[in-house]
């Protein structure tokens, strides 16, 4: 019976997302368009959805990859999606080959949305960070920060979600319902200091200290470049500085920071477990 009703929880949240997305998702780019089928099958997705995915289906097929029209209607396709894969899938695919275009931002929030509604706070997180970082003035950055404080508070870790709160209300402008939202969570973040920062040491400060040893974190050891080139990508997205150290036996081991205490590094360590999983661990280093 509890499973029974864990999974009709998770079809809600789910759902829930597909209001979200068709009708509360990101607007800024929308009001732009200039093409009027992709505006047409939005009014249409409000009464007929199915309709609407197949005039997007029908303009994917007629379009080349390459036409200027084609990110935005590959967009469109992913906010009308009938399953959380392919708008994920459609959404992913314009961050990933059109990260240029004026459709990139809107997607990374609409995932934030997305992976949120499907209870995954981890994903969540590194889809907001990800616009941070990789779109620093987008005006969608407010509330992607929204969502990313709101995972982050479910990770328990207040003090990294109570500094995209506040970034959120800073950016907040004169939405007042988006700024209502944004001070409920804030109501919690009165007394939350800001994140210690957390600085790794460079390499050459070691000079000064001969014989000193320093820490690191180390995240994978493979032999396959591919997969270290995947899992950088992903410490970049993160916002993590993933560096390469190459053993006698041939791995590959890939590793975040060189720090001056195992306290410091212990706390990379956690946020890295939190956000990317898996068993990262400590290591000390000449």
């Amino acid at each position: 019976m509890k499973a029974r009703w864990s999974d009709c929880r998770t079809v809600g949240r789910v759902f829930a997302v597909w209001i979200v997305l068709l009708f509360v998702g990101p607007t800024v780019q929308l009001s732009a368009q200039t093409d009027t089928l992709r505006a047409a099958a939005l009014r249409v997705a409000q009464t007929r959805p199915d309709s609407a995915r197949k005039m997007m289906r029908r303009m994917l097929a007629g379009l080349s990859p390459k036409d200027s029209l084609y990110p935005g209607v590959l967009f469109t396709a992913g906010r009308l999606a009938s399953d959380a894969t392919a708008a994920e899938t459609n959404l992913e695919r314009v961050v990933l080959e059109y990260p240029q275009s004026v459709w990139a931002d809107s997607a990374l929030v609409l995932l934030t949305q997305l992976h949120f509604a499907q209870g995954d706070p981890a994903a969540t997180v590194q889809e907001a960070e990800r616009l941070r970082l990789d779109y620093p003035d987008s005006r969608l950055r407010p509330r992607a920060a929204f969502w990313g404080a709101r995972a982050y508070f479910d990770l328990k870790d207040d003090a990294h979600g109570c500094t995209l709160i506040r970034e959120a209300l800073d950016g907040a402008g004169s939405d007042v319902e988006f700024r209502n939202q944004v001070t409920f969570y804030a109501s919690r973040c009165s007394s939350t200091p800001p994140p210690a920062a957390m600085t790794p040491v460079a390499a050459g400060d070691t000079q000064s200290r001969p014989g000193a040893s320093m820490f690191a974190v180390q995240v994978l050891a493979v032999r396959s470049a591919a997969q270290v080139d995947e899992m950088l990508t992903r410490l970049k997205i993160m916002g993590f500085d993933g560096r390469v150290v190459r053993d006698t036996s041939g791995l590959f081991k890939i590793r975040v920071g060189r720090y001056a205490t195992r306290d410091e590094a212990t706390q990379t360590q956690r946020r890295l477990k939190t956000k990317l999983g898996g068993q990262p661990f400590v290591v000390e280093e000449p």
